[in-house]
């Protein structure tokens, strides 16, 4: 059973990514719901925080149906994050996540992110920091390095635990590479096979099928596995990597039913929690990704993506199955 303060997950853990405007409550409710064992908040600017900006702040919404979640954090100033990280903590999730592994230039240009890792006694000190302002477990998400000359992550990773960090979570790319070439576990497996290292590792990067996941865990031997980009449209992913994990074979895939079902309660979820019209209007990156595979779904995905009243969304996805009945590709 792998551990994070006080809370127990399973023996080899899903976590869902900390994905700017994916990783909204609306969508981690489904991925609860199919499987994920730990998920994390879209990553939240400190300053905005601190400065008790509307979308950020809105950022801090968790609800009991998506417990055990982290909170995760990201800024380039030591205060600010102690502030940021004290303002998250009275949101009373299960753990505060320090995001050090962003590559966006417009976030690494103000040293945040993965700018920090240009910096690693910064990173070192600032994350002592926060671990000693805050009762909850803290958290590091990071990459391998700023570019290929500074990949010094088996250090950082006991300099961080050393610190007082809880769990570590490491994509298998620099900065540089941006999502480019392909992760690197071998150096995540490193880590993990470091003897001084205590704390669960958890592998990030190009995970987007069963095989993999099971490749990854008994060739790398990280203690879980976190997925982004492939649960975007696909959040039964966690359920069929578990499966496959104990069985050896695969769930079947999603029916049509099943796919309208879980867009139509992400699309209400979504105009719940974000009202009109963001709530509408930031759907409309999800339904290609829902109905993908589908032949002839253009034309529909275009009234999906142009339409704005609520009603007749969801009757144009009451209308889908009716439409389209080929199988999956």
């Amino acid at each position: 059973m792998v551990t994070i303060g006080n809370t127990e997950l399973s023996e080899f853990p899903l976590l869902l990514a900390p994905m700017e405007d994916v990783s909204d409550p609306p969508f981690r409710a489904l991925c609860k719901k199919h499987g994920a064992d730990l998920m994390y908040t879209e990553f939240i600017s400190s300053e905005g925080l601190i400065r008790d900006a509307h979308k950020s702040v809105h950022k801090l919404d968790i609800y009991d149906e998506e417990r055990p979640i982290g909170i995760q954090i990201f800024g380039g100033k030591i205060d600010v994050m102690r502030q940021a990280a004290e303002i998250a903590q009275d949101a009373k999730p299960e753990l505060i996540d320090i995001n050090f592994g962003c590559p966006v230039k417009k976030v690494t240009c103000k040293g945040a992110g993965a700018g920090i890792l240009k910096d690693i006694p910064l990173m070192v000190k600032m994350t002592k920091e926060i671990v000693d302002s805050t009762h909850l477990p803290v958290t590091v998400k990071t990459r391998l390095g700023w570019d290929q000359q500074t990949i010094f992550i088996e250090e950082v990773a006991e300099r961080l635990q050393d610190v007082g960090i809880q769990a570590l979570t490491v994509h298998g790319r620099t900065r540089v590479q941006m999502y480019k070439g392909v992760a690197d576990w071998t150096r995540i497996s490193a880590i993990k096979d470091n003897p001084r290292i205590t704390i669960p590792i958890f592998g990030n990067g190009d995970v987007d099928s069963p095989e993999k996941a099971k490749l990854m865990k008994e060739t790398y031997n990280v203690d879980g596995i976190m997925l982004g980009r492939s649960t975007i449209g696909n959040p039964w992913i966690f359920n069929q990597i578990k499966h496959y994990l104990k069985t050896g074979n695969h769930l079947s895939d999603p029916t049509l039913e099943e796919r309208v079902e879980a867009c139509r309660a992400h699309l209400e979820k979504s105009i719940e929690w974000k009202g009109l019209p963001l709530g509408v209007l930031e759907m409309r990156r999800h339904y290609a990704n829902y109905f993908k595979g589908f032949s002839h779904f253009k034309p529909i995905r275009m009234k999906l993506v142009t339409e704005s009243e609520p009603e007749i969304l969801f009757s144009i996805l009451n209308e889908i199955t009716n439409q389209y009945q080929e199988a999956v590709a």
